[in-house]
């Protein structure tokens, strides 16, 4: 099929852009890699296209006093190619390759991932692990929003038909630390069927800080914070990170699908919970 008759709008500044969502019936396009599929089954039948790709400050990686700001508009194939972002959060680079394929990380953009809000998406978890904040900016001003905030349920996050998302931020960790990324799919491009991060910081041998985050096993992207409290404080050895495993799925409730069991996708969580605070400590401690 095609899509349903529409008007295509195309602004180069962010005020311009803001103007043309002031519509009844407005949509964001950049990557495509989502919205166009919809529209062309007529899942989506938008009166308006509001293409962003001639917005330059929206495609840029910057690096402030505190963190990286990452624009809207970035691929995520340039942000797996970023020295900047693999020398600040390697994990980034790390998850890139499971992102879809080739064609579609050429095309996809961080923010449109963010949007599209699907729980089992590698950036909705980077951003929940690396404690970011999405940036969104509508006709009332700028605004910004934790993940937790942003993330309402599956597909369906807090912005506004009259807003964008023009970036993200991630503040810097406090200390040296490691990170990992995993994540289990039935076949290579498919979303995860569980997908966890961890960032681990070691001082004096003992766990300063360590954060666990999941993807494809609850609405949203989600922290193992009970796992993250008991790990604290404690020897930084793959003795303590087995016994804190229980807890990792404490809270958890995955849906059953096509793709996986509830009970498959619990019984990966401390598989890879596992695999990823074990390499993240490695790294913390050389």
């Amino acid at each position: 099929m095609k899509p349903a008759p529409f008007e295509y709008v195309r602004p180069e500044t962010l005020a311009e852009a803001v103007t043309a969502l002031d519509h009844e019936d407005a949509k964001i396009i950049a990557g495509g890699q989502s919205l166009l599929p919809m529209m062309n089954f007529r899942l989506a039948q938008p009166e308006r296209l509001v293409d962003i790709n001639r917005i330059v400050e929206l495609g840029q990686i910057e690096k402030t006093e505190s963190g990286i700001r990452i624009g809207a508009l970035v691929r995520h194939a340039e942000a797996a190619r970023s020295d900047l972002l693999a020398d600040h959060f390697p994990i980034i680079r790390e998850a890139m390759p499971h992102v879809a394929h080739v064609a579609i990380r050429n095309r996809g953009t961080i923010a449109g991932s963010l949007c599209h809000a699907d729980p089992a998406a590698e950036w909705p978890l980077l951003v929940t692990l690396l404690e970011g904040e999405i940036e969104i900016l509508g006709g009332n001003g700028p605004r910004k929003a934790k993940p937790a905030e942003f993330f309402l349920a599956p597909l369906v996050t807090d912005i506004e038909e009259t807003e964008l998302v023009t970036g993200i931020y991630l503040p810097l960790p406090d200390a040296p630390c490691g990170m990992a990324f995993d994540e289990v799919a039935q076949r290579a491009g498919d979303f995860a069927v569980v997908a966890a991060g961890a960032l681990v910081c070691v001082k004096g041998g003992q766990f300063a800080e360590v954060r666990l985050g999941l993807g494809g096993v609850f609405d949203t992207s989600v922290r193992g914070s009970a796992l993250e409290k008991a790990l604290t404080g404690k020897p930084a050895t793959t003795e303590a990170i087995d016994s804190a495993l229980p807890l990792a799925v404490e809270d958890l409730e995955p849906n059953d699908d096509l793709h996986a069991s509830a009970a498959y996708r619990l019984s990966l969580v401390p598989v890879l919970a596992r695999r990823v605070l074990t390499r993240a400590m490695k790294v913390a401690a050389t």
